[in-house]
């Protein structure tokens, strides 16, 4: 089991999957969740925090505090992405973006896709420092990797477990997508609905897809690959029918993936280098046109259209 936890990955994987993180931070702070400064304008009674907020326990926010909370957080953020001092601003992200999440959860509504997310900014300061393209192995980063997707794994399962627990058999049977589709569908979901039992097969569809969830740790790695390739899949359907996006439980999966493979600085820095000895090149082979060979004997002169 500690060998399976602490399986050794490339530091290269790590670092990529570091920098992805931690620009998502950045990016739900001004894209998916900016609405969290404006929770603190209603009066603070309505402000019910979770319990770790009562159990540290943690101020009712004020608009200074989520203020000062939203730039700090964004410019941390930010600098972790570049991996410098990994453990040091690893850390205050995490401590940060936990406090963050309390605040915009504390209201009544609790979001289930952002476990994995949390889990992934507190393993990465432990996986020490990473640079990309780095092909060496590293123990710690494997364990942070790990932690990551069972935390993935688990929000599958667990919310089966939570459909069971208080829908039973009849969340199957029942409405749950049509009610869906109704708030909030698309014309592609209404095209749907209009298939005769095609909901009711979805949901025990989704139900046996989450229960099945934990297969893919046993799995070998094409077919992993390809499981996770269904996750995938399954979320872009779900965006198109009732656009529900899930964005940060897509970013926490990205760890059963080789991200050491993409690196969009060096594809960027190549296709520059190639443009640029393009451009270089091209004078001179205007200015020295190829000649025609015939045979063994001299060059005949310049080729022609």
């Amino acid at each position: 089991m500690t060998g399976w936890l602490t399986e050794a990955v490339p530091r290269g994987r790590v670092a990529a999957f570091r920098t992805l993180v931690y620009l998502f931070v950045a990016a739900d702070l001004v894209v998916f969740t900016p609405w969290v400064r404006s929770r603190v304008d209603v009066p603070g009674e309505l402000y019910h925090p979770l319990l770790i907020g009562r159990l540290l326990p943690l101020p009712t926010p004020t608009p200074a505090l989520v203020g000062v909370l939203f730039w700090a957080l964004l410019a941390l953020a930010l600098l972790a992405a570049t991996g410098r001092a990994p453990r040091l601003l690893g850390w205050a992200v995490f401590a940060l973006y936990f406090e963050w999440m309390i605040v915009a959860m504390s209201y009544g509504k609790v979001d289930h896709d952002r476990v994995g997310l949390l889990v992934a900014l507190a393993a990465l300061p432990t996986a020490g420092r990473a640079r990309h393209g780095d092909a060496t192995r590293t123990e710690a980063g494997g364990w942070a990797l790990r932690v990551t997707q069972i935390a993935v794994i688990c929000t599958y399962f667990l919310a089966a477990w939570a459909k069971f627990r208080f829908g039973g058999l009849d969340w199957a049977t029942g409405s749950v997508l049509a009610r869906a589709i109704i708030r909030r569908g698309t014309d592609l979901a209404d095209l749907i609905a209009q298939v005769p039992h095609l909901l009711i097969v979805a949901q025990f569809g989704i139900l046996a897809f989450e229960l099945l969830s934990p297969v893919v740790f046993v799995l070998p790695e094409r077919w992993r690959l390809a499981m996770v390739a269904f996750f995938y899949s399954f979320h872009l359907v779900t965006v198109a029918t009732i656009t529900i996006s899930f964005a940060p439980h897509l970013v926490a999966m990205t760890s059963f993936l080789p991200l050491e493979k993409v690196r969009p600085v060096l594809w960027a820095r190549r296709l520059l280098t190639r443009r640029r000895s393009g451009a270089r090149t091209r004078p001179d082979d205007e200015a020295h046109p190829p000649t025609v060979l015939t045979g063994p004997g001299p060059a005949v002169g310049p080729a022609t259209p």
